[in-house]
């Protein structure tokens, strides 16, 4: 059955510190965002640094609750207060940190590490047989279940932290920037394994980034935030190739430049 992960005219306003003995002021954060995440394919969503990328994947994962609009998982509404939906929501859809340095703690072992969603979802079965299978999936052997995150690479403890969002087996993946950082080589294993994800095995997923080389790699749409709105949604590359916002010229701008620098 095909999983669907929809936002539809989401709007949201955060409070903003105002100065002595007066009230702090709302700012308007999200501006009627809508888009829609399938099991099997993959979205690409980029934005400069302040566009809101960060706030619509907290809305997303049901850490914000919106103002108005709603988030649905196939057809049903996630609600923030209920602990029964949130639950269920959690397993269906999982999220790949930029930094697996924050989410990955040192002093536990790998199997550990991926051990403690299964036990917090309350997922029974053979523990180390889903581990193990959730390695094997991002391309890790299963001796990696004894090692702790100090003891692997950059690009290695990406994948276990991806393998910590599939442990739970779930149909969407929001990847927070998960290439930021890597290294070429590196940067490409996290690419390949995570196309492999949706390609092959059927995941849907929202690839948020704001390096539009990276998107192209995987996604054949993608959504231009900026100022908390879409500003433009289509063809990947077609956005590569005939950007329409000044946002999209200017994401194009600086990949350009990236690749000037690189040769």
């Amino acid at each position: 059955m095909t999983a669907t992960l929809s936002a539809r005219d989401l709007r949201l306003s955060l409070a903003r510190p105002g100065q002595a003995f007066r009230r702090s002021m709302p700012t308007k954060i999200l501006h009627g965002v809508s888009l829609e995440v399938s099991s099997g394919s993959s979205l690409g969503l980029v934005g400069s640094s302040g566009s809101g990328k960060s706030t619509l994947l907290r809305t997303l994962l049901a850490l914000e609750e919106p103002a108005s609009g709603s988030v649905t998982l196939q057809g049903r509404p996630v609600q923030p207060g209920s602990l029964r939906s949130l639950r269920w929501f959690r397993r269906e859809v999982q999220y790949v940190p930029q930094d697996p340095a924050s989410s990955l703690d040192p002093r536990m072992t790998v199997g550990q590490l991926l051990r403690e969603p299964l036990v917090c979802l309350g997922i029974d079965g053979q523990h180390s047989t889903i581990i193990r299978e959730a390695l094997g999936r991002v391309a890790l052997s299963g001796s990696t279940v004894g090692k702790r995150p100090f003891e692997l690479s950059g690009g290695q403890n990406q994948r276990v932290a991806i393998a910590r969002a599939l442990v739970v087996r779930p149909s969407i993946l929001l990847a927070d920037e998960p290439v930021s950082g890597l290294d070429l080589p590196l940067r490409n294993q996290v690419l390949e394994v995570l196309q492999l994800l949706v390609n092959e095995q059927g995941l849907g997923m929202l690839f948020v980034s704001h390096d539009l080389d990276a998107v192209a790699a995987l996604c054949a749409e993608t959504a231009v935030l900026a100022d908390g709105r879409i500003v433009e949604y289509g063809h990947t590359v077609h956005l590569l190739n005939r950007p329409r916002h000044e946002a999209t010229r200017e994401l194009n701008a600086a990949r350009l430049a990236r690749s000037v620098t690189a040769q």
